[in-house]
């Protein structure tokens, strides 16, 4: 492609932006991810139930939600991706620098995600066929030889074309048609398999172990577990909700979109643990296994339910629908940079990524498997090193980027956000003096340097 085509294609593309109802499903569809259909369910059941349940609602709206709206206001006024977008605002190279961060999570983030991305597909693909459910499958077993080959590369790729693709389509016509089509379907899904998983024999004590309060099991660990759930659960600090900030609209309520994107988030988690664990409870399994819940126990609770073929099949393709939804916004952080920053086309743009995705994600897909000791890093696969850095080092430092910025360097922040009075009183103080001081405790306690 010649570089007068590919300016104009360019220019075509910043154009391009989300409807108001395509916005908003596209955002929830990324903070859908795959971490809260075990993760959730697991650490509310530990940390007290019903009662960790609403801690967790407090936690997001004061650091979750703030953020969120900190990340589209950062975006919408930038009209870039979080390094050009904080340039823009601020006029400091240093910021600019800066939000090179949150870009780099996203891109390790999508290189290990696409992944475990490949396995909900492969199970996806077995369960509807037939092949996962079994007589006498050992699915432990049965999950290592798989991880532990080379197939789940082959499904890696595919996730990455897959994911490539819908980018490459750009935001009105890929992005938001994806979601707008995926997400109902979602929803369908999970109200089918909740149906089902509340009426099995024994759904009552899973239930109980969900939903009854228990408020001797909050502590100080149960908050910084809450408040760094509720900072995970809404994809802030690695530049997804800012980049996809860039396509709104002017006209576009940024408030009125926080709350639903919340509020998508919440019922998205709530519903989570009502198919985890009366299933789990239902069919005496553990609900602390966390990957291996998905992979290994639920498997064999499907393998012995009436239709089990169906509902697992059904499973699977809700955690295929949660990985890519989220994919496609992981994915357009680095690709919104690549296109800007070289100024190339969409497509081409997201090929040299999606390509370099791949490659830096094959490490992690082999490593996965123990024979494979040079994708080793001492005790931890490269997956897991991977995994830790974006997760608990790279994503706290990008959300406190983007509060500090918002915060103490951007005196427009308000306006952009179309707070005033004290509902912007409110957003500052908390952006300047709690988030700030809640992010560290995060992660300090993610990395091990206080604990409880």
């Amino acid at each position: 492609m010649s570089n007068k085509a590919s300016e104009t294609s360019l220019k075509k593309d910043k154009k391009d932006r989300f409807t108001t109802s395509g916005f908003i499903i596209a955002a929830i569809g990324s903070s859908v991810g795959l971490g809260n259909m075990w993760k959730f369910p697991y650490i509310t059941g530990k940390h007290g139930g019903a009662a960790f349940f609403l801690l967790f609602i407090l936690c997001l709206l004061i650091v979750g939600l703030p953020i969120l709206l900190a990340e589209m206001t950062i975006g919408r006024g930038g009209r870039g991706n979080a390094s050009s977008s904080l340039f823009n605002l601020s006029g400091k190279k240093y910021w600019g620098v800066l939000g090179l961060l949150p870009i780099l999570c996203a891109f390790f983030t999508m290189s290990y995600y696409a992944v475990v991305a490949g396995w909900t597909v492969h199970y996806a693909v077995e369960s509807f066929t037939g092949l996962l459910f079994q007589p006498g499958i050992d699915y432990k077993e049965k999950f290592v030889t798989f991880a532990g080959g080379y197939m789940p590369i082959v499904w890696q790729a595919l996730v990455v074309l897959l994911t490539g693709w819908i980018v490459a389509r750009g935001i009105s016509g890929g992005i938001e048609k994806f979601n707008k089509i995926l997400i109902p379907g979602f929803l369908i899904i999970l109200i089918i398999l909740t149906f089902r998983s509340v009426t099995l024999p024994g759904a009552e004590e899973g239930l109980s172990f969900f939903l009854k309060p228990d408020f001797s099991k909050l502590d100080s660990e149960a908050a910084l577990v809450a408040l760094g759930h509720a900072f995970f659960s809404l994809s802030i600090g690695f530049g997804c909700m800012l980049t996809y900030g860039s396509y709104v609209d002017k006209k576009q309520s940024l408030g009125t979109a926080t709350l639903a994107i919340g509020l998508g988030d919440l019922i998205y988690a709530f519903i989570g643990g009502l198919v985890i664990f009366p299933t789990v409870f239902s069919y005496g399994l553990k609900p602390g296994e966390g990957v291996g819940l998905a992979f290994m126990a639920l498997p064999v609770a499907f393998s012995q339910m009436p239709f089990g073929i169906i509902f697992g099949g059904l499973f699977f393709l809700l955690l295929a629908i949660a990985a890519l939804t989220s994919a496609v916004s992981i994915l357009e952080v680095p690709v919104s940079f690549v296109m800007q920053r070289w100024n190339l086309s969409r497509k081409r743009a997201t090929l040299y990524t999606t390509i370099l995705c791949f490659i830096v994600g094959v490490p992690s897909a082999l490593s996965v498997s123990g024979i494979l000791n040079p994708y080793k890093v001492g005790e931890k696969t490269i997956f897991d090193v991977v995994d830790f850095t974006t997760s608990y080092i790279l994503m706290p430092l990008g959300g406190l980027i983007i509060t500090l910025f918002t915060a103490y360097a951007w005196k427009r922040a308000g306006e952009e956000a179309g707070l005033t009075g004290v509902w912007y009183k409110i957003w500052m103080f908390l952006l300047r003096i709690v988030n700030p001081i809640l992010i560290l405790l995060i992660f300090l306690y993610s990395i091990g340097v206080i604990s409880f």
